[in-house]
C-alpha cells in the first residue's frame, strides 16, 4: 500500500512512490487525498477569550520542507528538513522571543541518512538521538531504514548509530526517554520488538542496546508511547480489536514487560489504516487520547478518551464535531499541552475525499470538558492534519509548521498555569561566569507536569526537561544556559561564552534573574550575577 508523504518535499510523484513491507499497515498518500468543500480562508472567527493568536515567523524556514522540530536544552529549536540530512536551528531574539528568531544551519546527518517519519528524542545529557525512517533520501523513497544518528549540540556534530542486533528495519517507529534516563525504541516492522539504548557519557558515542518489552499483545506499527508520571509507558493498541473499543497496555521499566490495562469506551483506531491520533499527558497526570476515523468511513465521528492513571480505566471524551457536514478526527496529526492545561489539536476530515487524509485542517482546544474550535494558521485550509507538527516553547507559545517553509507560525494561547504546576527552585548557583560549566540547580517539578507535544508514532517532540533563562536586570536582554544531566530534582547547566557559537546568544554581565522553565511554565525568578 502507498504510504503518506508530504508532497511538497518530493517534486516528482514517481520519485515518491514506494510500497510498505507486508508487516506495515499504514496507508498514507503522497499528499492529502483531496480537499473537502470550497477552499475558504483560514478560520479567524473564534472569541479572543477562547482562542490564541497566530503569528508567522519573521524569517522563513531556510529548508524546503519543515519537519520534526525539537527543543534543545540551550533554548534553541532544531528543525529537520524532510527527506534530507539537513537541520536548522532557530535561535530566539535578544528578548527571548521566537517570532523574530534567526535560523542557522546545523551540521548535516551522516551520509546516506535523510529520513522522514522517524524516531527522535533529546537525551538527559543534551544530545539528540534519531533512529529509522519510513522514507529516506532526497527522492523520498520508501525504505523503512534502520539507520540512526546521535547529535552533539555543543560540538555541532553527528555520529552514526547502529540499530539493535538483528533489527533489519526500524521505520516510522516511536521512541521515548525513560525516567531512568535511557532511550527506548520500538521496531515498527518486526513484530513487537523494543530495545533500550544506553549511551556512553560524553565525549563517548557508543550506544549499547538491550532487548526489552516482553508480553506485548500486538505489534508496534502505528503505536505511540506516552510516559506517565510514575515512569510507566501507556500505548493504545492499533493492531487488534479493530472496529471495537480500543484496548491499551502499560510498559513497566522495572519489569521490562507489558501488561494489559483498561479498554477505551469507543474505537480510537482507524480499522483500515491502523492510524490513531496523538496522546497528551495532562497536568492531572491522566492522558487525553485523540482518535482517528472509527470505522474507515466519512460517516463516523472521531472519538477521544481520557485514561485515569489511578484506576487504569478510561472515560469518554468529547467527539470531534462536524464542520460543514463533515466529521473531523486526527488520523495522524499533532497536539500539544498548553500552559493553561488545555490541549491544542490539529484535525481534518478522514475519508470525506475518498482517502484517510483529507484537507482542510481545523484547530481545537480541549479545555477539560469540551473541544472548542480556535483560530488557525494561514495554510490550514490546504493541509491534512498529518502534515502539521507542534512544539512547546519556553515562552509558553507553540511552534507550528505544515507543508510550507514560508508558513511556520507561533501560537500564543490564552490562559495561565496553576501555581502548583510551576517548577520550584530550591537551590541554584548564583554567581555565574560567562563560559563557565557545570553550574547546578535543584528543585521540584523539573520534569514539569506534562510531556509537551505529541504526534503518535511518526514524530516525537517531547520537551519535559528544564530550560534555564537568564534575564539581565539592566538591559532586559535574555540568554539561555545549556542544560545537561538533569533528573526530576536537579540539573547542571553551562553559561554561554563571551563569544558563543553562532546559534547561541551571550549573556549580559551584571545583576540578573534566573528562571527554570518546563513546557512554557516558568518558576519564580531568582537573583543571580553574571560575571
Amino acid at each position: 500500500m502507498p504510504s503518506k508523504l508530504n508532497f511538497a518535499s518530493c517534486g516528482v510523484i514517481a520519485a515518491c512512490l514506494g510500497l510498505l513491507p507486508a508487516a506495515a499497515m499504514a496507508e498514507r498518500p503522497l499528499h492529502p487525498g483531496g480537499h473537502v468543500g470550497p477552499m475558504l480562508p483560514a478560520y479567524t472567527g473564534a472569541s479572543p477569550n477562547v482562542s490564541g493568536t497566530w503569528t508567522v515567523l519573521t524569517n522563513s524556514f531556510p529548508g524546503g520542507q519543515p519537519d520534526t522540530a525539537l527543543l534543545m536544552t540551550d533554548g534553541t529549536v532544531l528543525m529537520h528538513d524532510a527527506c534530507s540530512s539537513d537541520w536548522y536551528r532557530l535561535t530566539p531574539d535578544v528578548t527571548g522571543g521566537f517570532v523574530a528568531g534567526t535560523w542557522t544551519k546545523a551540521a548535516s546527518m551522516p551520509t546516506g541518512y535523510a529520513p522522514l517519519y522517524f524516531a527522535s528524542s533529546v537525551l538527559p545529557d543534551g544530545r539528540l538521538m534519531a533512529n529509522g525512517g519510513e522514507y529516506n533520501g532526497s527522492s523520498c523513497s520508501s525504505s523503512w531504514t534502520k539507520l540512526g544518528a546521535l547529535y552533539d549540540p555543543a560540538a555541532d556534530s553527528w555520529t552514526n548509530v547502529k540499530p539493535p542486533k538483528g533489527w533489519n528495519n526500524v521505520g516510522d517507529a516511536a521512541s521515548v526517554v525513560l525516567t531512568t534516563g535511557n532511550y527506548m525504541l520500538q521496531n515498527a516492522i518486526s513484530g513487537s520488538l523494543q530495545s533500550i539504548a544506553t549511551v556512553a557519557p560524553l565525549p563517548g558515542t557508543t550506544v549499547t542496546w538491550t532487548a526489552t518489552g516482553s508480553g506485548k499483545a500486538d505489534g508496534n506499527d502505528e503505536e505511540g508511547w506516552t510516559t506517565l508520571a510514575n515512569g510507566n509507558l501507556l500505548t493504545v493498541d492499533t493492531n487488534r480489536a479493530l472496529g471495537a473499543p480500543t484496548p491499551a497496555e502499560l510498559y513497566s521499566p522495572a519489569s521490562g514487560a507489558w501488561m494489559a490495562t483498561g479498554t477505551a469506551p469507543a474505537p480510537l483506531v482507524d480499522p483500515n489504516s491502523h492510524e490513531i491520533g496523538p496522546a497528551v499527558r495532562l497536568p492531572t497526570g491522566d492522558v487525553y487520547q485523540t482518535g482517528s476515523s472509527s470505522c474507515s468511513s466519512a460517516s463516523c465521528p472521531g472519538h477521544t478518551a481520557i485514561y485515569s492513571v489511578a484506576t487504569g480505566a478510561w472515560t469518554a471524551g468529547p467527539d470531534f464535531p462536524q464542520i460543514s457536514g463533515k466529521n473531523y478526527d486526527v488520523t495522524d496529526g499533532p497536539a500539544t499541552i498548553l500552559p493553561s492545561g488545555h490541549v491544542l489539536i490539529q484535525a481534518s476530515p478522514a475519508y470525506a475525499c475518498g482517502s484517510a487524509f483529507c484537507s482542510p485542517s481545523h484547530f481545537f482546544e480541549y479545555d477539560g470538558t469540551n473541544l472548542v474550535r480556535v483560530n488557525e494558521p494561514t495554510t490550514a485550509p490546504s493541509l491534512a492534519a498529518y502534515q502539521g507538527r507542534m512544539l512547546a516553547l519556553p515562552t509558553g507559545q507553540i511552534l507550528w509548521s505544515g507543508a510550507s517553509a514560508t508558513d511556520v507560525e507561533i501560537y500564543t494561547p490564552v490562559g495561565a498555569p496553576k501555581r502548583t504546576w510551576k517548577p520550584v527552585i530550591t537551590n541554584v548557583s548564583t554567581a555565574l561566569t560567562r563560559g563557565g560549566t557545570n553550574f547546578s540547580v535543584s528543585g521540584t517539578r523539573l520534569h514539569g507536569v506534562s510531556n509537551g507535544a505529541s504526534y503518535g508514532d511518526d514524530a516525537q517532540m517531547v520537551s519535559n526537561y528544564p530550560i534555564v533563562k537568564i534575564t539581565n536586570t539592566g538591559s532586559g536582554n535574555v540568554c539561555f544556559a545549556r542544560m545537561h544531566d538533569w533528573t526530576a530534582t536537579s540539573a547542571m547547566f553551562d553559561v554561554p561564552a563571551v563569544s558563543p557559537p553562532a546559534w547561541e546568544r551571550a549573556c549580559d554581565t551584571g545583576a540578573s534573574t534566573l528562571q527554570v522553565i518546563v513546557n512554557g511554565i516558568a518558576s519564580a525568578k531568582v537573583a543571580v550575577t553574571v560575571n
